[in-house]
């Protein structure tokens, strides 16, 4: 749900926070107040394009801040997923807008607008006119439809969705494996010179890095004599060296030890010193003796060396990459050598996963077809409730197996027919902007047990209605209110008269400047609000009387 909505500097508005509620929150207030920076600032703070020029002249940056709170697991899963944080079941939503670059914050966390869009699809659901206009195309009556048949229909499109990857990867590797016979020959050719060339190596796991060290070994050898002569030197006993010394170090200790258990200590650490140079000083003179020029292992060394360099620089980095290369060499002759049965096998693998998607696409198609036959007949119902008189809705699926996707194989078109006798047509042929306002909201009334997503906002939901459909409109977001958040901008005094919160959106002028502001009314306040929505010249008692037992009745309908 959201809870509050701040914004500073934005267009018109200095700064105004707003807190919402439960159930339906409805705003209000003459035309140019500026009701659409309302929405635009909830859009922004959920990842919409930003331009410099809505920042408040005079100001180095414009902000936008929303906070969510998020109880559902369903949505607390989809936000893990997404690695964004959540403090405490809630989320701060945070844009600041700033003339060169825009910095996009979740609970503190800077995130790109691209993740703030993907975080707005779980929390919030925002219907407007280009929403409306969306339910005339097909894939998005598919989608609805998809979304009412719901848990039913999830397991069958995951399963399709892995069938169809593979089927996909099998139709891609037979038709980018069409060659002729030339150009087989010369890919046998090759494959066979590279597998040849690779096995006379015979490369071992890890041989490179022996071969390099026992190379700088050899190269190194009268570097390495040196150092090692100089250190076995400076270690030994010869006068000036470093055993020489402690052993007479040893010496003069042994003499007073006796006196003193310290001394003891200090001539046992003596001793290990001199036990420890003897020991390293017979291993440099091993070493030492041992340690010869070998022209004919450094000729070997050397051609190995340059044979796994040579390699490395044709078929990979590592030994482990050249015999990877040398496998896949291996499939290629594999694949050429008996290519028509390669192409067989591969064409009855695409066929085969082809089979398989086809009869899940099937599975898929009935329920929809069943599900569709069921949200017709709501969906009729739910249209009566927004007075369609004589309306007829039914939810067509086609099905075509060239159209085999991972989506299934299904087309959905929504057909209607508003007055008695006539025949059922496509919505596009049919529905004004009203009529396609009031059929999303039918569809959001008959989804509301289905939909995880606890906020809608609606804007432009009265357009093209007035009289008795406004009412029939406002009784049933005053429905849809009861499980849902509603956000709702709006110009008709039934739909104001149904809030269970009620905002006023004013532009006044303070210090010769236009300022938006947005305010909680109380109860009398909503009252001469719907009063001067009801359009009269002067607001009298008589229509103060009017608008209070207009509130009243939409009390009293949301009570039922």
């Amino acid at each position: 749900m959201l809870q509050s909505l701040h914004v500073k500097n934005l267009a018109l508005i200095d700064e105004v926070e707003v807190d919402f509620g439960e159930g339906l929150n409805i705003l209000t207030g003459e035309t140019g107040a500026g009701k659409s920076i309302i929405i635009g600032s909830i859009n922004l703070a959920l990842g919409a394009k930003a331009d410099r020029e809505l920042i408040r002249t005079g100001a180095e940056y414009a902000l936008v801040e929303l906070v969510f709170t998020v109880e559902q697991p369903q949505q607390l899963r989809a936000i893990q997923e997404l690695d964004l944080p959540v403090e405490e079941e809630q989320i701060i939503l945070q844009r600041r807008i700033m003339p060169n670059r825009n910095v996009c914050k979740v609970c503190g966390e800077t995130v790109t607008a691209r993740q703030l869009k993907q975080l707005a699809e779980i929390l919030i659901d925002i219907h407007g006119q280009h929403e409306h206009q969306s339910l005339l195309q097909s894939a998005k009556q598919l989608e609805i439809l998809d979304a009412y048949a719901g848990e039913e229909l999830t397991p069958h499109k995951a399963a399709l969705r892995d069938i169809y990857i593979q089927y996909r990867k099998a139709v891609e590797e037979l038709s980018g494996n069409e060659v002729d016979e030339e150009t087989r020959k010369r890919e046998v050719a090759l494959a066979e010179f590279e597998c040849q060339e690779i096995e006379e190596a015979a490369l071992v796991p890890g041989e490179d890095e022996e071969v390099e060290q026992t190379y700088q070994k050899l190269v190194n050898g009268q570097k390495i004599r040196d150092a090692v002569s100089m250190a076995h030197a400076l270690c030994g006993y010869e006068e000036g060296g470093i055993g020489t010394n402690t052993g007479r170090a040893l010496r003069e200790m042994k003499s007073v030890s006796c006196y003193d258990d310290a001394l003891r200590e200090f001539e046992q650490q003596l001793l290990d010193i001199d036990s420890l140079l003897n020991d390293c000083n017979r291993g440099m003179a091993d070493y030492l003796a041992e340690l010869e020029f070998d022209g004919e292992l450094f000729d070997q060394t050397e051609k190995r060396l340059n044979l796994i360099n040579h390699l490395k620089t044709k078929y990979g980095k590592t030994i482990e990459d050249i015999l990877s290369y040398r496998d896949n060499a291996e499939r290629i002759l594999e694949k050429y050598r008996d290519y028509d049965t390669y192409r067989l096998e591969l064409s009855k693998r695409a066929e085969a996963f082809r089979k398989e998607a086809l009869a899940v696409c099937t599975e898929i198609s009935d329920i929809r077809r069943r599900c569709a036959d069921k949200l017709s007949e709501e969906m009729r119902h739910a249209l009566i409730d927004l007075n369609f008189q004589e309306v007829a809705f039914e939810i067509q699926v086609t099905s075509s197996q060239d159209l085999i996707s991972g989506n299934g194989f299904d087309k959905a078109a929504f057909l209607i027919s508003t007055n008695a006798g006539e025949k059922l047509r496509d919505l596009a042929q049919v529905a004004s902007g009203g009529e396609l306002s009031r059929i999303m909201l039918a569809l959001k009334t008959v989804l509301a047990d289905k939909d995880a997503i606890e906020t809608l906002i609606f804007d432009e939901i009265d357009t093209g209605i007035s009289g008795k459909t406004a009412w029939k409109v406002s009784e049933k977001m005053g429905i849809l209110g009861r499980g849902h958040q509603i956000i709702c901008i709006t110009h008709l005094p039934q739909i104001a008269s149904m809030a269970d919160r009620h905002f006023c959106i004013e532009k006044k002028v303070e210090e010769n400047r236009s300022v938006t502001d947005i305010r909680k009314l109380e109860e009398e306040e909503s009252i001469a609000e719907v009063a001067r929505m009801l359009g009269s010249a002067s607001i009298t008692e008589n229509v103060m009387n009017n608008a209070r037992e207009m509130k009243e009745l939409a009390r009293k309908t949301k009570q039922y």
